[in-house]
């Protein structure tokens, strides 16, 4: 069997994507090692390159916004998607190949349907812009003393979400700081928050 047969009922794999189109074909390729087509499902956030043509191209599941909504609406757009079709949890992941698909099966056994795990990347001033590294820490450390659980990348885009906690709260924010605004959430009703 091959990976994608094993982890076939384990998450809704969503990839907002916007202006992503030199990354569709590698990102495609690689995420299917390890994602079935039916689990997997990109949101097109009104790209004006070649994204939708390449996601058709492709046969990838996908949703597709006219105009450029915000990464927190094509979330939200994923999220409706997979809590209507019953998965149990959604593994986000971006479209600029910054996350690895590879470790896509280290979210697959941590996923309880229970809690939230982020993928924390290396908060390391030789990679990162010192404002971005501010920045993240900052959030990191105020979202940290409000869920009462350490984060430590609050920013981390690849995570894995139960969908209960998806209906049990309401996100409205719809640009970056959506990433916040779930931790903050999910904090308040109780989900456990992991690395």
């Amino acid at each position: 069997k091959s990976l994608a047969e094993i982890y076939i009922d384990a998450a809704l794999v969503l990839v907002p994507a916007y202006n992503a189109g030199k990354y569709i074909p590698e990102l495609v390729n690689r995420l299917r090692q390890f994602v079935c087509s039916e689990n997997l499902l990109f949101v097109n956030d009104g790209s004006s390159d070649n994204t939708l043509e390449l996601l058709k191209q492709h046969n990838v599941n996908h949703i597709s916004f006219p105009q450029n909504r915000g990464k927190g609406a094509a979330l939200m757009a994923g999220f409706q998607y997979a809590i209507e079709n019953n998965y149990r949890s959604v593994l986000t992941i971006d479209a600029d190949l910054q996350h690895l698909p590879e470790e896509i099966p280290r979210f697959y056994a941590l996923d309880d349907g229970r809690r939230v795990i982020i993928g924390t990347r290396k908060m390391d001033l030789r990679i990162m812009p010192f404002d971005r590294w501010l920045t993240n820490n900052l959030t990191s450390m105020i979202i940290s003393v409000f869920s009462t659980q350490r984060v430590r990348d609050s920013q981390s885009g690849f995570r894995l979400i139960p969908t209960w906690l998806l209906s049990a709260i309401q996100l409205k924010t719809v640009g970056y700081d959506f990433e916040s605004e779930m931790l903050f959430k999910a904090g308040a009703v109780g989900c456990p928050v992991s690395e």
